[in-house]
């Protein structure tokens, strides 16, 4: 009897051991990244602003592909177009899975940011970039959820000025989801190789 009762706990055993390791088989394996892993995080949930056609935007609007989203203005001199032009440079490295790229801009300089402005500028560096502005207010609750900081610096020549913002990229995956943040200076390889990676886990 005793014996009996010992070979059924080891059955038992050997059963639980087996399922357990059946679902560690089961559990998707963390996608390495070079950027931040911020999968999860409770801001940058959306950017609900109006594009440079008026028609107001949303993260849903690019299901299926990789959205990568940064803050700047036109007037920038030098982290604004560098960005942006690493983000066209992104698109040739991917070859034919560059059209699953979707660039966001959003301007934090509403003031001569017009819309036509916005589209050319943004359309000088992509064609398909989409190019976000709003009024003060919406623009400030836009970064505010985003966490980007950004303030007016008034310029030596009255009424000129310059932009003090956040210069990081927000990538999300082909299901809208917030997944990596990139610091300003990690060069495209790294952001291709990251946006590579989300591709391929959305069609794992």
């Amino acid at each position: 009897m005793q014996r009996r009762r010992v070979l059924k706990n080891l059955v038992l055993s050997a059963s639980a051991l087996a399922a357990t390791a059946l679902l560690m088989g089961c559990k998707p394996k963390s996608t390495s990244l070079e950027g931040v892993d911020i999968s999860g995080a409770a801001y940058g949930k959306d950017f609900p602003l109006p594009d440079a056609q008026g028609k107001h935007r949303s993260i849903q609007d690019f299901a299926g592909k990789v959205v990568v989203v940064f803050f700047g203005y036109t007037q920038c001199p030098d982290v604004c177009p560098t960005t942006l032009q690493e983000l066209a440079e992104v698109k040739e490295l991917l070859g034919a899975q560059g059209d699953r790229v979707q660039g966001v801009f959003i301007s934090v300089d509403p003031e001569r940011d017009t819309p036509e402005i916005l589209q050319a500028y943004t359309q000088a560096f992509d064609p398909g970039m989409v190019a976000l502005t709003g009024t003060p207010e919406q623009i400030a609750a836009v970064a505010k959820d985003f966490k980007v900081f950004y303030k007016k610096v008034e310029g030596k020549q009255p009424g000129s000025y310059t932009v003090d913002h956040s210069a990081g990229l927000y990538v999300y995956d082909p299901k809208g989801q917030l997944r990596v943040y990139h610091r300003y200076g990690q060069g495209a390889q790294a952001l291709a190789k990251d946006v590579q990676a989300l591709l391929n886990e959305s069609t794992s």
